[in-house]
């Protein structure tokens, strides 16, 4: 268009990521271990195949459990192709949990019969809850405080 003039790839705004919409656990039986987050901590199954669990995490988030070693090819979907992808050992997350709730988390975790293996008090302010699922992975609930961001 005449008189516009064009704008530099710097001074464009940069597309950014609003979230981190889904987390992926590699598990020998993802049924089993999703029983544990919908008991113990009180996730919703949304979806259920053989090779994968997948769980409403709060406020838009996904929890994926995906029987290990079913993704290493890849998927066809109606809507194109997922790529291989897999994971070995124990991984860790967080969830974020409200701090005015912390002690009932406490409560919660021990009446379920799970260790507290780590709790930290951050800098800022934020307290984190570390404990394990039945595939070892490290599992942490996290008060407001312990990131910039949150």
């Amino acid at each position: 268009m005449p008189g516009r003039r064009s704008v530099a790839p710097e001074e464009r705004e940069r597309p950014r990521v609003t979230r981190v919409l889904e987390t992926a656990l590699y598990v020998d039986d993802p049924s089993g271990v999703a029983e544990f987050y919908e008991h113990v901590l009180g996730l919703e199954v949304i979806s259920r195949t053989d090779r994968l669990v997948a769980m409403h995490a709060g406020e838009g988030t996904v929890l994926l459990l995906f029987r290990r070693g079913a993704t290493g090819e890849g998927a066809p979907t109606p809507g194109g192709r997922i790529p291989p992808h897999d994971g070995q050992g124990p991984a860790h997350f967080a969830l974020a949990i409200r701090a005015s709730e912390l002690e009932a988390w406490r409560t919660r975790l021990a009446e379920a019969g799970v260790a507290v293996e780590s709790e930290v008090e951050w800098s800022r302010g934020g307290t984190s809850l570390y404990f394990r699922d039945p595939q070892g992975h490290s599992v942490e609930l996290a008060t407001p405080g312990v990131w910039p961001v949150y």
